[in-house]
């Protein structure tokens, strides 16, 4: 029986794409796309191909593993913005790692471990996901909560004082500062929070993201309609924080 050249090369892409099937899982999962074949054949098409059987095979690479994990994980930071009156304020903000969505917790000027640790209960409540992401943090006060920690949340230590452990939470605090925060004068934390909150509306639903295919957070898994050739004459520039942003 002449194997399709369709099926055989579905039959190596699937070996190649998932390491730790083997041929018989491989037939399995060719069954439930209707494609008869038989286990011996699937196994002949791999040894042709010098494929290795699985338990030999290569596991994910290190970016796979990690974009693995990433539905699981949520980051929180402080970012720290100073008014013109001098005055110190610390923003703490949750940041998802597999689509970078961003929420803004809280802004205090004295973030002590009683309001972390309510914010965080916040978030944990009024969170969309079904799933019990891990989150880590870069704030020691976070980490050492009880009620944090008997939340729908489990927290993760990270290094101290070490922004690479902590990189998406950190790149959305330098991407803050260069769009928004470096070019306007906070005045307070009520003023404070409304630029951070139309700032974030902003980076959350219509802000490109090239890890996304240069879609926003809120629209990662759609696909844009094409526009093909767009005349000038039909667009409409919507101001954004007084005209900073313009979309």
């Amino acid at each position: 029986m002449v194997i399709p050249a369709g099926t055989t090369a579905l039959v190596l892409r699937l070996a190649h794409e998932n390491p730790a099937w083997g041929y018989r899982r491989i037939q399995g999962e060719l069954a439930t796309m209707g494609i008869p074949i038989a286990a011996s054949s699937v196994w002949a098409i791999l040894k042709r191909h010098d494929i290795e059987p699985c338990p030999r095979r290569s596991g994910p690479t290190w970016s796979e593993f990690l974009a693995a994990q990433a539905k699981g994980l949520m980051s929180c930071d402080f970012l720290s913005v100073d008014t013109v009156l001098l005055r110190r304020l610390y923003v703490l903000f949750f940041i998802h790692h597999h689509m970078c969505l961003v929420r803004i917790a809280g802004v205090t000027a004295h973030p002590v471990s009683e309001w972390v640790t309510q914010q965080a209960r916040n978030i944990a409540c009024s969170s969309p996901s079904r799933r019990t992401p891990s989150s880590s943090s870069s704030a020691t006060e976070a980490r050492s909560s009880p009620e944090l920690r008997r939340g729908r949340y489990q927290d993760d230590q990270d290094s101290v004082r070490a922004p690479r452990a902590n990189a998406i939470a950190e790149r959305f605090v330098g991407t803050a500062r260069r769009e928004c925060l470096e070019r306007i004068l906070i005045l307070g934390r009520r003023h404070l929070e409304a630029v951070l909150g139309e700032y974030v509306e902003h980076y959350n639903f219509h802000r490109p993201h090239r890890s996304l295919s240069q879609c926003a957070p809120s629209y990662a898994d759609a696909t844009p309609a094409l526009a093909g050739n767009v005349s000038a004459e039909h667009l409409r520039r919507t101001d954004v924080l007084g005209g900073i942003i313009h979309e």
